[in-house]
């Protein structure tokens, strides 16, 4: 079992340092599954056979150390130098290879639990979400708030919430499902959305902005116009780039492309049943659904609510809309 232990514990490491340097594309939920199977494996094969083994051989030898401390006596030998207790311990301890993988178990599957049907965390990459979220802040995600779904397969098992306009969502990214991607729900199943002009409409309603104070942005070092916007119950801000077009260029090919129109004032687009239109809050520094489409159903990961953490600013810590 060390052998083989072993040889599961490099596969594991192996797999790790070869995502880590690019040579693989990691799938960290996989990778948790995988490790929760085979730790649990271990953990049940120590439970009900490795640690009973261990208990009978210390019992054996308790049972051979009285025996000749009872012989030893009768020779009026009272002095031995034998230690039960030590040995005992000894024979009960689990070996390094137990430790590594049935002692990691009640963690592993905590981990896993959580991670897959209750929170996950994630951290904004990008500046797409300005200003409602920034790099570096470390965010919160429910899992369960537009239904549970299997890990490694996404297999939707409770209907949960659909997703409302103005929701803050994660989801696995239509041209590649293996990034995930955080935006602004826009458009649900049946809307029409259009974004002509630097300005959103949805089902021919204008969505109204007003103007708010300047935003500055640190990475950038310059200011960008600000608004302040409702979607459905959320109220949150804007950016826009006096610099950027009103129009969409290098949109790409995406499944129900038919559904939107472009022009030099922007794109309208008919979103599909099942699917989702979505846009960052930087309205001119996001790569969207203007760009590659709608997000299917299938793709949600789940609802973001709450900033943890952000290590450059302790002031970001608190829930968002």
């Amino acid at each position: 079992m060390q052998a083989l232990t072993s040889a599961v514990l490099a596969a594991f490491v192996g797999y790790i340092g070869a995502w880590y340097f690019g040579v693989v594309e990691g799938n960290f939920a996989l990778l948790l599954f995988l490790a929760t199977v085979v730790t649990g494996i271990y953990w049940l094969l120590e439970r009900f056979y490795f640690l009973p083994q261990r208990q009978k051989a210390a019992a054996q030898l308790e049972s051979q150390t009285l025996q000749r401390r009872e012989e030893l006596g009768k020779l009026g030998i009272s002095q031995v130098d034998d230690n039960i207790a030590e040995a005992r311990g000894r024979i009960l301890a689990q070996p390094w290879w137990l430790d590594w993988t049935a002692g990691l178990f009640p963690v592993i599957i905590a981990v896993f639990f959580l991670r897959s049907f209750l929170f996950e965390p994630f951290k904004i990459p990008s500046g797409s979400m300005i200003p409602t979220l920034l790099v570096g802040d470390l965010i919160l995600v429910n899992k369960f708030h537009y239904g549970l779904r299997l890990p490694v397969i996404h297999t939707k098992v409770t209907e949960g919430i659909a997703p409302q306009r103005g929701d803050v969502m994660v989801f696995r990214y239509p041209p590649k499902p293996s990034l995930d991607y955080i935006k602004r729900v826009v458009g649900t199943p049946g809307d029409e959305v259009a974004y002509l002009n630097k300005r959103l409409t949805i089902n021919g309603k204008v969505i109204e902005t007003t103007a708010v104070p300047e935003f500055f942005d640190d990475d950038a070092m310059r200011y960008f116009k600000q608004y302040e916007e409702s979607l459905g119950q959320h109220k949150h801000r804007l950016l826009t780039d006096d610099d950027r077009p009103a129009f969409v260029p290098g949109a790409d090919d995406f499944v129900f492309k038919q559904n939107c129109r472009y022009s030099i004032e922007g794109v309208v687009c008919k979103v599909p049943q099942g699917h989702y239109f979505m846009m960052g809050d930087n309205r001119d520094n996001s790569l969207d659904s203007r760009y590659w489409g709608f997000v299917p159903d299938k793709n949600i990961v789940g609802k973001a609510f709450f900033v943890w953490m952000n290590f450059s600013s302790l002031k970001r810590i608190g829930a968002f809309d």
